[in-house]
């Protein structure tokens, strides 16, 4: 008798991993989500940098979208704060999440894997739908060094819509609360006054691989090179989520 897969080994296991997400499954139905460009993924190892919505979970839908495409289990690079909620970090390491960590980071680049990263993280997932569409990448410059350093390309994944699944009110008390105490207090609702989310069309569109330039062991010219590529990346994920987004205005 076969034994059955342990919590490590369901991430490469394709039989095992569509058994423990019918979840997406039945939410990529649910949004008739779409990848845009797939044909754009390297072969080898690449970053993957999506913005960030209060759902989140458009970014489970975009990496089982480049799983059923490529036979490759994308690992997406997750906050602490998933840790803290019992079960739910070990869950998401099930789906081949890893804590967002530099080390872990380098670990899968170097292994060729498909890192996944939400730059904007947190602060960019509680804006409120006053400013949807928005990425705030500008201080976020993490994933440009692991790009340089490693030297992966970096594939920008744009889905706006997905600030279209719930209305998120402005609030002063949401700043605070996630700057004084890192907790994502927000007030938002779906469909109606539920948490439901409302059934928006999803779309992810995905760029052509941005390559960075050469690494350097000079901290000056490193420092600049990564600049350099940082604003590339945010020029063109700015115009990507704004070409994108008028199709679903």
């Amino acid at each position: 008798m076969t034994a059955k897969p342990t919590l490590q080994d369901l991430p490469l296991n394709k039989e095992y991993l569509l058994k423990i997400a019918p979840l997406v499954s039945a939410m990529r139905v649910y949004h008739e989500h779409s990848t845009v460009g797939l044909e754009h993924i390297p072969k080898s190892g690449f970053i993957i940098a999506a913005n960030h919505s209060l759902a989140s979970y458009d970014i489970a839908l975009l990496m089982a979208s480049i799983y059923e495409y490529s036979n490759r289990i994308p690992r997406a690079l997750i906050d602490r704060l998933f840790f803290k909620v019992p079960g739910l970090g070990q869950l998401m390491e099930a789906f081949g999440s890893r804590e967002g960590t530099r080390e872990n980071a380098v670990a899968m680049l170097n292994a060729n894997e498909i890192l996944v990263v939400a730059p904007g993280g947190m602060r960019e997932a509680l804006r409120p739908s006053s400013e949807k569409y928005k990425i705030i990448w500008h201080r976020r410059k993490g994933f440009v060094k692991l790009a340089v350093e490693t030297g992966v390309p970096v594939v920008l994944a744009a889905c706006p819509a997905a600030d279209d699944l719930y209305d998120i009110a402005p609030s002063h008390i949401t700043a605070w609360a996630y700057k004084t105490l890192r907790i994502p207090l927000f007030f938002a609702k779906g469909l109606g006054f539920t948490a439901i989310p409302k059934p928006v069309k999803l779309t992810h569109y995905l760029s052509e691989p941005l390559h960075p330039p050469a690494n350097s062991k000079d901290p000056e010219v490193f420092a600049e090179r990564v600049d350099q590529f940082h604003a590339q990346i945010v020029k063109r994920m700015e115009v990507l989520m704004r070409e994108t987004a008028k199709e679903h205005v």
